[in-house]
């Protein structure tokens, strides 16, 4: 491939001394290819955002009624951060299934129960059915989502770096993280739709729940999308070729654990921000706003184009001047961001509007070159499993209790908690990218 090429990497790999040629009728195409990895990480972020926005909407009321609103929903969103600690063990044990039964074993079993537990939760009984039950069972259907998006990890974001050309990284990058918008979008307008459309009496018996049953269906197509992409034969061949193949948990933090931290951190201002601006608002805003759910859930779908756009700009940004770089302006961008935050969450609808659609701007900016972004720090052989722990190490260390902490402290202490909060996911993400750039140039 000549360094200016824009075809992507997957497609027929040829090594004349030990690979042979690919059939051509088994490549696929870069269009193919996106679409399948945008399918797969929408209904990802879909299922996510479902029950995030059921931890405000429907849980304080059906499975904590026994509590004030704040106080259940902040047992909702202790609940939410649960699938997040379960991740990386998801991962370990995807990792092993994979090394024993296959690549096409593992996405299948995972996108299944992902999409089981979901549905699953569109059952569950409330709190007068069953008591404490049923929280018990959400807690685990929880735990089995965050292990199920552990073990769907694909090694897509290691292929493109390591195969696509130096100055279309960015771009490459940018395909996958475009599922956040997307699936939050759907889920946000499926919510807004039922809650508008339904008295409250009803959405809280049964109208919630078909968000839930929906999840199970795009599982369904985003799980053949995705087997068409990961289990063909030039997809497979480009891995064995570039040595992406899973080696156990314990060997790479053994190996690599210094780069697997770094890697983590060093997205931590984007993942601090992330469920800051689609989860926490709506908590924050229903408790102590009068302006409506509706809104406040148009508003965020029309943050979530936004953040799509930004996603895409992210992609040129980052092939002009550096990933790294792009990177850490934004932390910087998010850190003064921050500073607004007790202001804007304070000044009305007016003030709201303006939080969550900087917000969801900065985001797509800074999310979309969040994905393995210090990966080539990585020896090739923990590459694989190096950045699946990165990134299931950045959502609990950044994302995972931000809807909690956010909105436990600044009850208590006043917005000026969340400006604590996201300045200092700014700061670990300057200081991973400032470490990693001393690492390296001790290495040279």
């Amino acid at each position: 491939m000549s360094s200016g090429s824009a075809t992507f990497p997957v497609p027929r790999i040829e090594d004349t001394n030990s690979l042979s040629r690919a059939n051509t009728d088994e490549d696929l195409t870069p269009n193919e290819i996106a679409v399948g990895v945008i399918l797969g990480r929408s209904s990802e972020y879909f299922d996510f955002f479902v029950f995030g926005l059921a931890c405000v909407l429907v849980f304080p009321f059906t499975l904590f009624p026994f509590l004030s609103r704040l106080d259940g929903t902040l047992m909702a969103f202790a609940i939410f951060a649960v699938a997040f600690i379960a991740r990386p063990v998801g991962t370990a044990i995807g990792m092993a299934v994979q090394r024993r039964w296959g690549r096409g074993t593992k996405l299948t079993l995972a996108m299944f129960t992902l999409g089981v537990c979901t549905v699953g939760m569109a059952f569950l009984p409330t709190y007068q059915s069953i008591g404490s039950t049923a929280i018990v069972v959400l807690v685990a259907l929880r735990i089995g989502q965050g292990l199920a998006l552990g073990g769907s990890w694909d090694g897509l974001p290691s292929l493109l770096a390591m195969g696509v050309p130096k100055e279309k990284r960015g771009w490459y990058a940018m395909i996958g993280q475009l599922g956040a918008p997307l699936g939050f979008l759907t889920a946000a307008a499926l919510f807004g739709f039922l809650y508008s459309s339904l008295p409250v009496s009803e959405f809280l018996d049964w109208g919630w729940r078909y968000p839930f049953c929906v999840a199970f269906a795009i599982n369904v197509v985003a799980l053949f999308a995705r087997l068409r992409l990961v289990v063909g034969q030039s997809y497979t061949e480009a891995l064995q070729a570039r040595e992406l193949e899973p080696v156990s948990v314990t060997e790479v933090m053994s190996g690599e654990g210094r780069n697997v931290l770094l890697g983590a951190f060093a997205a931590l201002a984007s993942f601090a921000l992330f469920h800051l601006v689609t989860v926490f608002p709506l908590s924050w805003i229903s408790l102590y706003s009068d302006q409506s759910t509706v809104d406040v859930l148009n508003v965020q779908m029309v943050g979530a184009v936004f953040a799509a756009g930004a996603i895409v700009i992210s992609g040129w940004l980052a092939d002009r001047i550096g990933r790294r770089n792009l990177l850490g302006t934004m932390a910087v961008l998010i850190g003064l961001f921050s500073l607004a935050v007790p202001f804007l969450l304070k000044g009305g609808s007016t003030g709201n509007n303006i939080f969550i659609l900087v917000g969801f701007i900065l985001l797509g900016l800074s999310y979309g070159q969040s994905s393995g972004t210090v990966t080539s720090n990585f020896a090739t052989h923990f590459r694989y499993t190096g950045a699946a722990l990165s990134t299931d190490l950045a959502w609990l260390f950044g994302a995972a209790f931000a809807p909690l902490v956010a909105l436990g402290l600044s009850a208590k202490f006043g917005l000026l908690a969340v400006t604590v909060y996201l300045l200092s996911g700014a700061a670990c993400t300057l200081l991973a990218l400032k470490l990693n750039k001393v690492f390296e140039q001790r290495e040279v």
